[in-house]
């Protein structure tokens, strides 16, 4: 197994495996308690992975090291921190590949060998996307814009006798005879009319405006 750390052109193999890797997947559930039923646990999204890993750089070689050529403990701190406040590329052979954000790097030095041991907590990192809408130019006019039922000129001569057909209502009434529906009231008080809902099919009016 090979453990990769790169950011741009630069980057880490681990010279020496992890004595612990902990790679971690967890789900945005929710509970939520329903009357006369009990916690229901509703299932949610994916949640970011997480990655913990603790071992050392070496100061010298070991037989365990991966490979021989491997950067010094000095070179591979600084690199990480350079590395905290932007994403990196997290490659484990066969395992993982995934871009990540540095959440926490701690490390000490030993003394007596110059090797330092490393704890690095990794979470998954995922770029968010925003989705742009197309502006769209709404022209102004001062054109004014009157209701139809403004438009017409009533001509018809007072009093009016209706017969009440299927279908109308006292508001309607108004509506078509008088060019507003705001006279149903005096059309009603004219005929005697209580239930401003229901008119009787056939039911004569007269209209005094």
């Amino acid at each position: 197994m090979e453990i990769w750390l790169l950011q741009n052109y630069e980057y880490i193999r681990l010279p020496i495996l992890p004595s612990s890797l902990e790679i971690g997947n967890t789900m945005q559930n929710s509970t939520v308690n329903i009357s006369n039923f009990g916690e229901v646990n509703l299932l949610g999204n994916k949640g970011l992975r997480t990655i913990t890993l603790s071992s050392f750089f070496p100061k010298k070689f070991y037989s365990f090291v991966q490979y021989s050529d491997y950067p010094t403990p000095d070179k591979c701190v600084n690199l990480i921190k350079s590395w905290m406040n932007n994403p990196i590329d997290v490659f484990i052979t066969s395992i993982i590949k995934l871009s990540m954000t540095i959440e926490s790097f701690s490390y000490s030095r030993q003394d007596a060998t110059g090797d330092v041991t490393y704890t690095l907590e990794l979470k998954e990192y995922k770029k968010p996307t925003v989705k742009t809408y197309k502006k769209i130019k709404v022209e102004k006019s001062n054109k004014k814009i009157q209701h139809p039922a403004l438009k017409r000129k009533y001509k018809l001569k007072m009093p009016i006798n209706y017969v009440v057909q299927k279908g109308d209502t006292i508001l309607s009434i108004a509506q078509k005879l008088t060019g507003s529906a705001s006279n149903y009231r005096a059309i009603a008080n004219q005929n005697n009319i209580k239930n401003l809902i229901n008119l009787t099919v056939g039911q004569k009016l007269v209209i005094k405006l």
